[in-house]
């Protein structure tokens, strides 16, 4: 039986952890939701924690500075999907997200549908960032050295991206939880530097051609 979603919180202002808190529930009805309000409890929670399925992270922490937070926690936590959550709309920093690993940028002026639509997106294992940001994707000639990063379970489970399969369908033929799937998915994302299914199976495909 599904025990539900399983996220995380990091935000200093309660009443934005409140509305994400509003927004979270909105969008996964089945949730065990945790809120931390700085850094130290943050990777606290994170060391005692088993499987995370999502945290969302404001920008500016208390216990952080720019994008160490975000950087420290692709270091330590390299499987686990981060989406940033921040005042700014710059698209300079939106993009810096994405360098650092980020699978999503969700501004604080979002609206609560637009932000349940994001979470839904983001738990299925794609991206979300504010419209108009360029997303593009690595340039081929990297491609095949990113390829060779991935895990022998990485690169099956991006096989199985290009057969068309579902989450639910890869966690069933490995035997292994949908949560670990989009892990994995997470991880493929990053290794390849692409922000979704489509980049990642057209970065798959470049390797057969030429």
């Amino acid at each position: 039986m599904d025990t539900g979603y399983r996220i995380i919180i990091a935000d200093d202002h309660p009443l934005f952890r409140n509305a994400l808190h509003l927004a979270v529930t909105q969008a996964v009805p089945d949730v065990q939701l945790q809120e931390v309000d700085c850094i130290e409890q943050l990777m606290q929670l994170l060391a005692e924690q088993g499987e995370v399925d999502l945290l969302l992270l404001d920008l500016k922490m208390p216990g952080a500075s720019g994008f160490s937070a975000l950087a420290s926690l692709r270091h330590l936590y390299p499987d686990l999907p981060v989406v940033m959550v921040s005042a700014t709309e710059e698209h300079a920093v939106v993009q810096q997200a994405m360098h650092f690993g980020a699978m999503g940028f969700i501004p604080k002026s979002t609206p609560l549908p637009a932000l349940v639509a994001a979470l839904h997106a983001i738990l299925a294992g794609d991206t979300w960032f504010p419209a108009g940001v360029s997303l593009s994707a690595a340039p081929a000639d990297n491609i095949a050295e990113r390829l060779a990063s991935l895990t022998p379970q990485q690169f099956k489970v991006l096989t199985m991206l290009s057969e068309g399969k579902l989450n639910k369908q890869i966690a069933f033929e490995l035997s292994v939880s949908e949560a670990t799937v989009k892990a994995h998915v997470t991880a493929i994302f990053r290794k390849l530097n692409v922000q979704n299914r489509t980049q990642a199976v057209i970065a798959m495909s470049q390797i057969g051609e030429g």
